[in-house]
């Protein structure tokens, strides 16, 4: 597969109405713009948002005047992924690619993603393979979407998955609605399991489908240690929101026995205790059907090497 999507993009191919995309950025200009040159190729001639999230580098002008096609939505502050909700709310097509400014999909996997959620109604997301750029290797997440022990409905056309990761995923927007969307409180950084475990509560079904192809080329501009400490956060916040007391407690061991000892990890930790009188006022164990979900993946978490807090 290239990584030059328009050296693959066929000719006269209609566009596919169903399917946008909601691009959130922040600060990486150059590499956004690459990217909605490679979204303006596919085939699918999806219609795009693009929150900036309040960047500083001149992102939003530089959109405006070289790809003036796209919807932008200038924020004046750093929404996060609040900033997906944000441009969902613009769309009224039925389903919704998530994107990057790192990543890119596959010419026609939107339009496969479209296919299998109208062919399955209560399928609410679709997952991509990853190829990490460049190189076009599977990123180390793939085999574990791929071997997902989570069990789902029988009719599912790929693995059943007790989570997702946004930029790689095609989400129903009337799923994506009924839920509220992302969580203001968890801003950024595995935000993507406290949606995931309210669509199963809800009887929506999540599921990895290899189909669908997505690269990424992560960028070096970001602050690995914030995003360490923000998902060391979130996740204990998510653990205490939804799971039964036993199951989060087991998890969180886990977590403080894997994380490292450092003081990135110790502002994690903080940050996840100030929000305890949220997370207690706002708590709603899920559903058995749900936790099910959750406890399936305690060993692949345990032992994952692609699901290390490191920075």
């Amino acid at each position: 597969m290239t990584s030059e999507l328009s050296a693959s993009v066929p000719t006269g191919t209609a566009a596919d109405l169903r399917v946008a995309v909601v691009v959130i950025t922040h600060d990486r200009r150059d590499e956004l713009l690459l990217a909605l040159s490679r979204l303006r190729a596919l085939p699918e001639q999806p219609h795009v948002v693009v929150v900036d999230n309040g960047s500083a580098d001149g992102t939003a002008d530089a959109v405006r005047a070289q790809h003036p096609w796209v919807e932008l939505i200038a924020s004046p502050e750093n929404l996060g992924a609040v900033g997906r909700n944000v441009g969902v709310a613009r769309l009224d097509t039925p389903y919704v690619a998530f994107c990057d400014d790192d990543t890119w999909w596959e010419p026609g996997s939107l339009r496969t993603a479209a296919d299998v959620l109208d062919a399955h109604p209560r399928l609410a997301v679709v997952t991509a393979r990853i190829l990490v750029e460049p190189g076009g290797t599977d990123d180390p997440i793939v085999a574990e979407l791929r071997d997902s022990p989570v069990v789902g409905a029988p009719w599912l056309p790929g693995p059943a998955l007790g989570s997702f990761l946004a930029g790689a995923s095609v989400l129903r927007r009337e799923a994506f609605e009924e839920v509220g969307g992302f969580s203001e409180r968890l801003w950024l950084g595995g935000e993507e399991e406290l949606m995931a475990g309210d669509l199963a509560a809800a009887g929506w079904e999540l599921c990895y489908l290899p189909q669908l192809t997505v690269h990424h080329q992560a960028s070096a501009a970001r602050d690995p240690h914030k995003r360490r400490a923000d998902g060391i956060r979130n996740t204990l916040w998510t653990t205490w929101l939804r799971r039964p007391a036993r199951p989060a407690l087991r998890r969180t061991v886990d977590l403080l026995r894997t994380v490292p000892r450092d003081r990135v990890t110790a502002r994690g930790l903080v940050q996840a205790v100030r929000g305890l009188p949220w997370v207690l006022r706002e708590r709603r164990v899920l559903p058995p059907h749900a936790e099910a979900r959750f406890a399936a993946l305690e060993d692949a978490q345990r032992t994952s090497s692609a699901r290390r807090y490191v920075s």
